[in-house]
């Protein structure tokens, strides 16, 4: 056949896809969806009636998970959309350092150490102010799409 030999880069991940397709029709208030690549939480959904050419549309009014910007898609209600893979995952904070960056204990006693403080400034204050009290501090991170960010905090109690 062939003498050639053929080199491939390695590019792809796990094979593990960031989103999954779903209709339109069935995707409802506080569910996600994926507005502009981003992935967003439902916070509005009206479907219109249908029309002269045959589809109703839905109307979505969505805010970003990570940034907290509001985005809106009409999309017709037959068709898919895409909605990301979105996870939550609590861990205990151990330490957070001077450039902003928190060490987090994970369950099988690894640290995690990765992630930056919430952009949300008051969620921020208050992950410090609870840190420096000695608190004992769990935190809710939220992934999806490749990207990490904290976005609750629990007290559960002293150290």
């Amino acid at each position: 056949m062939s003498d050639e030999e053929h080199q491939f880069e390695a590019q792809a991940d796990a094979g593990a896809s960031k989103t999954f397709p779903q209709q339109a029709g069935t995707i409802r208030k506080n569910g996600y969806i994926n507005i502009k690549n981003r992935p967003c939480k439902v916070v509005e959904v009206s479907t219109s009636k249908t029309g002269k050419h045959g589809h109703a549309k839905c109307h979505f009014v969505a805010i970003d998970i990570f940034n907290g910007k509001k985005l809106e898609d009409i999309v017709p209600s037959s068709h898919n959309c895409d909605v990301p893979h979105v996870n939550r995952v609590d861990y205990q904070l151990i330490d957070i350092s001077e450039d902003g960056f928190v060490s987090l204990l994970t369950d099988n006693g690894s640290t995690k150490d990765d992630l930056r403080l919430p952009t949300d400034d008051a969620l921020a204050t208050q992950i410090k102010e609870g840190f420096a009290e000695g608190k004992d501090l769990v935190v809710s991170v939220m992934s999806a799409m490749g990207e990490e960010q904290i976005n609750a905090i629990k007290d559960v109690g002293p150290k």
